[in-house]
């Protein structure tokens, strides 16, 4: 999580911990961050036994993607990824291309649920390609926006578990 955020803040080259070969590197950053490539290196720190990109590398890349461009374009709300599913479609055997897009349609319809509800939970997709254009990856991730200060509302079941003894 800490890499992620540094990377987002300096918006340029970062280097994971202990990462110190061929980093991760921002292509494009546009847009407010509503269109973002970033080239993720299979290099000897990302590369599993088998050869092929480790799966949790891909997934550290992914997680804070549509999270950022909702705290830059919705400034005046709380953001987190809530849920992400990965669906890896061809090993990675070569560097990896992330490519993301918000289009002004999905930002008009979160910004519309937020007028009605005060909160959404918009869900993007987007893929990891590998050089020949093909997909690698897909990434479903859904980003829950909520009022600065927002606290879940605790559930009955909740509060018969915390009260429950040892």
């Amino acid at each position: 999580v800490c890499v992620c955020v540094q990377f987002f803040v300096e918006l340029k080259r970062v280097t994971p911990p202990t990462h110190t070969h061929n980093p991760t590197q921002v292509l494009e950053f546009s847009n407010s961050g509503r269109v973002i490539r970033v080239r993720l290196p299979l290099n000897a720190f990302s590369k599993n036994p088998g050869g092929t990109m480790f799966g949790g590398y891909q997934a550290c890349l992914a997680d804070p993607i549509p999270a950022f461009m909702c705290v830059r374009v919705f400034p005046n709300y709380w953001v987190a990824t809530r849920h992400m599913e990965i669906d890896f479609r061809h090993a990675a055997r070569a560097d990896l291309e992330l490519r993301f897009e918000v289009s002004p349609e999905k930002e008009e319809e979160i910004r519309q649920e937020l007028v009605e509800k005060g909160r959404s939970t918009p869900t993007f997709k987007f893929a990891m390609h590998l050089p020949d254009g093909q997909i690698a990856t897909e990434v479903t991730n859904t980003v829950a926006l909520r009022p600065i200060g927002y606290v879940k509302p605790r559930s009955k079941k909740a509060d018969a578990f915390d009260t429950m003894d040892a």
